[in-house]
């Protein structure tokens, strides 16, 4: 068994907690997902994605010279995640919402603690199970983002400005995974493969409860 394929199967009852969150299930299997719903999913989006090009560039300065090639990989990465955090922005005000003041505002706290353990994880624990939280972030989005933008358009009629993220996220990512999988199946520490295993176990689950946050405020507001 390659160690990507290990990856994938001891993660499998995260995954399926992530999956398995309602407001998931809401949207890709009867198509019902609010304006206001799509809003905080993009603003949570917001609040960690902004986070993911000083990660990496923290994971880069923390890996020894042994493993020049994952630097060399993490600076791929960084090159192609620049700037995302604005499209979410412009997603945002395409769907009539401020987005300065999603730019200076916070993020609920299941957001703010999966960005404290990503940040936790490369600064106390190993930099190297950072990859962890790409698998989980890149696999959701080819799994997801194409799918989802495509229902929740037709049912909120948005226009194609408002979803710049998600589809640019779903093909783009299909790309990294192809890249990621060749990237995991190199490496050999035992150690490393074990840290990202359990790193992605938690990522799964972390970005389930944004999720179930977002689902849980919009409950709160119809009250």
């Amino acid at each position: 068994m390659t160690f990507f394929d290990r990856l994938q199967n001891e993660t499998q009852a995260e995954r399926n907690y992530l999956l398995s969150a309602p407001i998931i299930q809401r949207c890709i299997g009867l198509g019902q997902f609010s304006l206001d719903e799509y809003r905080e999913f993009l603003t949570q989006a917001y609040h960690h994605v902004k986070h993911t090009v000083p990660l990496l560039m923290a994971v880069g300065s923390r890996l020894p010279s042994q493993k020049e090639n994952y630097r060399e990989a993490i600076a791929e990465y960084i090159e192609e995640e620049l700037g995302h955090q604005e499209w979410i922005l412009n997603d945002i005000a395409a769907c009539g919402a401020d987005k300065e003041a999603v730019r200076n505002g916070r993020p609920n706290a299941a957001t703010e603690l999966m960005v404290a353990y990503a940040y936790d994880t490369v600064m106390r624990n190993n930099p190297m199970a950072f990859f962890g939280m790409v698998f989980v972030l890149e696999g959701t989005s080819i799994n997801l983002a194409s799918q989802a933008a495509d229902i929740i358009q037709k049912h909120l009629d948005l226009p194609n400005k408002a979803f710049s993220y998600l589809r640019s996220h779903g093909s783009l990512d299909l790309e990294h995974m192809m890249f990621f999988e060749k990237l995991m199946n190199g490496l050999t520490e035992q150690k490393d493969q074990d840290d990202i295993v359990h790193a992605a176990k938690m990522f799964f689950t972390l970005y389930g409860n944004i999720f179930r946050s977002i689902e849980q405020q919009s409950i709160a507001q119809a009250a």
